[in-house]
């Protein structure tokens, strides 16, 4: 962590915080007007900006020299790489929250029947928006309380195992670093294993782990994006995409109609139903990463219900596409977890994979950069300003994720192992049972930050809430989707074998699925 800075003034008492100097020194009357902005503030609006990324007066100051510059050239860079806003926040999230599981959501349908499929699609929906919610008001508890510390963020991100050490210890740290770090390795394993299974439907001349091998190398470029500040115009993009892929799977699927014979036969197993939840389970958990999002935030305090509003459009994407491919495919997406292999060949199926794969590239970089931001910290380069030197220093955390996606290429199948074994424990049931120990005490509910939203306003019905949400998802996500999953998991494993070259391509290397 950055150096606390506390800088004096003995005549008015002052204190301010200094983002650049190692060391303590007392200030004079004199010094200039801006290390005193906030005496100027009223103390509503001093109170209003408390909880802000500390980073950003910093970048206010980069700004100021800039527009003495060239105002064209800061407008411009302001406009593409400096995002903080609450719609920067709502365009992360939502373009974060559904990537390549796009894909694979027909493959659950049919796992699982199409009522079950939506029925559970909106469930987890509302069950990951709560728990986001939960993630965010644990943030401000954790910053509200470390700024009544005098404790200074510049240079510093604020990440989920901080909060939970800060509010309940260093075994919650322990905890909460290990399955976010695992979780969000597995991510990004996730999104390398896509792109190799998407450019085959463009190009199948090189088999998938050959193209694999092709996008580790680009998805390492991502070393070179400090943070999630700096993904305003990559986030926008990013949802633009998902939003074309998902209504091109819907409408290509009504024009091309229901194939001959078509059955829709599912659940026929306990293993494939489960199996079906748990990537369901994990669509809907991509909120690893709201601590990073909110600290990226000017006005972290307005994230609350932005997970909500950003679940709720993409229920416009996951729902209509899913279904439509599952009415026209059928039991027959069973053995085909990416979409697209079922949809014929044409420029808008080849448009919605390349831009696919570049919404991967992005989601590579969200699910790996809180993981970077681990490693600096290992290595002690976090709080250095040199994006080289970060850069440089991020590579090695790559290189393990290159390496799973080769041993272990089961686009789909490895979504539900995640969903169940990682993602149930990291966004669902850690943050419900961090806030219920958080908040135990009649003291702590008292000075709360964050008093009960207006649609539940008893704690007892918080502590209900996150009770049954904590049993529910050990018993259903953890324990049975556990078991569903890995056994699924494994029968890849004995069909295709680990390393398997190319996973689920038809017999003929030139052919493909029509």
């Amino acid at each position: 962590m950055a150096d606390l800075v506390i800088l004096e003034e003995k005549e008015k008492g002052s204190v301010f915080f200094v983002p650049f100097f190692p060391s303590i020194y007392k200030v004079t009357p004199n010094w200039p007007l801006w290390y005193k902005r906030s005496e100027a503030m009223s103390g509503e609006k001093q109170a209003e900006e408390a909880i802000v990324p500390s980073f950003n007066d910093t970048m206010e100051h980069e700004e100021k020299d800039e527009e003495k510059g060239d105002h064209s050239i800061f407008s411009v860079k302001s406009f593409l790489w400096h995002g903080g806003s609450v719609y920067d926040a709502w365009f992360s999230c939502s373009s974060n929250q559904v990537a390549q599981v796009l894909l694979t959501l027909p493959y659950s349908f049919s796992q699982m029947g199409m009522l079950s499929g939506i029925i559970l699609q909106i469930f987890y929906g509302v069950l990951g928006s709560w728990t986001a919610y939960l993630i965010s008001v644990l943030y401000l508890e954790y910053r509200s309380r470390k700024e009544k510390e005098n404790v200074s963020f510049k240079n510093h991100v604020i990440q989920w195992f901080e909060v939970l050490d800060g509010l309940l210890g260093p075994y919650w740290k322990a905890i909460g670093l290990a399955f976010n770090c695992t979780f969000l390795l597995f991510g990004s394993v996730i999104q390398l294993i896509a792109c190799a299974s998407n450019i085959y439907y463009i190009n199948d001349k090189l088999d998938k782990r050959t193209w694999t091998y092709i996008f580790g190398a680009c998805c390492a470029t991502t070393v070179f994006i400090p943070s999630f500040h700096n993904y305003r115009i990559w986030s926008f993009l990013g949802l633009g995409m998902t939003t074309y892929t998902a209504w091109y799977l819907t409408i290509a699927a009504l024009v091309h109609g229901q194939v001959e014979g078509v059955t829709h036969q599912g659940p026929t197993k306990l293993v494939l139903y489960f199996t079906g939840a748990t990537n369901i389970l994990y669509t809907f958990g991509g909120h690893a990463v709201t601590v990073e999002i909110m600290h990226a935030m000017w006005k972290p305090q307005k994230f609350k219900y932005i997970y909500l509003l950003a679940t709720l459009y993409v229920y416009t994407l996951t729902l209509p596409s899913a279904a439509a491919v599952y009415w026209a495919f059928g039991d027959q997406l069973l053995d085909h977890s990416n979409a697209f292999s079922l949809l014929p060949q044409s420029g808008w199926r080849d448009a919605a994979v390349i831009l696919m794969l570049i919404h991967q590239f992005i989601t590579f970089g969200f699910a790996c950069t809180p993981l970077y931001f681990v490693w600096e910290k290992v290595v002690g380069v976090h709080d250095t300003k040199s994006i080289c030197l970060r850069a440089v220093s991020r590579l090695p955390v790559v290189i393990p994720i290159w390496f799973l996606a080769i041993i272990f290429p089961f686009f789909g199948p490895i979504n539900s192992a995640v969903g169940s074994l990682l993602v149930s424990f990291t966004v669902y049931i850690i943050p419900a049972m961090a806030h219920m120990l958080t908040y135990k005490s009649a003291s702590a509910r008292k000075n709360a930050v964050e008093k009960p939203p207006f649609f539940l306003p008893s704690w007892t019905a918080i502590y209900a809430v996150n009770a049954a949400i904590v049993i529910w998802v050990f018993v259903v996500g953890f324990g049975l989707g556990g078991w569903a999953s890995m056994t699924n998991f494994i029968k890849q494993v004995d069909t295709f074998g680990l390393f398997a070259k190319c996973y689920q391509c038809p017999p003929s290397p030139s052919s493909k699925h029509h």
